[in-house]
């Protein structure tokens, strides 16, 4: 895989930028391999990356106060995970991450980001980006989960998330839609039923 064309591609899906603000940042990335099982990111443990996902699918979650995970997002594919800046708190994980299959993860430290933006105002731009995307996916599903019904976030997450459903375990998806695991089996069976 040629992570530098694949680096660009990603930033490019956020914000164009320069072969050069590319070559700057991608000196930054150590590869690494995830397999799948893998909670490469523990809450509470010290965290001072940011990550390019090169490829795979992975999962943020926390632990609420029953001891229950709650499913916060999806990733797949070719994307940028949830900012330093957005899951830490002291550069302590305020998520854990999960590979749900095997990962190809980029990863460069965060202060190494913010020393380029000082020089390279397109490397700010991008990461403005970044944080911007998260934002208003944070907001949408916070709008979802207060305006729609059960079976209207099941569509709306298959939209999101086409194929995710058969890849991955369904009580990681009811989490995630804020349902139980016979809510989201009623729901599925609903809409196969039509």
């Amino acid at each position: 895989m040629d992570y530098l064309y694949v680096a660009k591609e990603i930033m490019d899906s956020y914000l164009t930028v320069s072969r050069n603000s590319v070559n700057a940042l991608t000196l930054l990335i150590e590869v690494e391999t995830i397999p799948k099982g893998t909670f490469f990111i523990k809450e509470k443990t010290k965290n001072e990356y940011d990550y390019f996902q090169f490829s795979g699918i992975c999962r943020s979650y926390i632990v609420d106060h029953k001891g229950e995970e709650v499913t916060i997002s999806f990733f797949q594919g070719k994307t940028v995970l949830t900012p330093n800046v957005a899951r830490t708190f002291n550069n302590r994980s305020t998520l854990n991450f999960e590979a749900l299959t095997d990962l190809k993860l980029g990863r460069f430290k965060a202060i190494g980001l913010v020393e380029l933006m000082k020089e390279m105002p397109e490397l700010r731009n991008f990461a403005n980006a970044v944080l911007q995307q998260e934002l208003i996916l944070k907001s949408n599903k916070e709008l979802q989960n207060a305006s729609l019904t059960a079976k209207e976030r099941l569509v709306l997450f298959r939209k999101q998330f086409q194929s995710l459903e058969n890849l991955i375990p369904h009580h990681m998806i009811a989490s995630y839609l804020g349902v139980t695991n016979v809510s989201l089996s009623r729901l599925r069976k609903e809409l196969a039923e039509g």
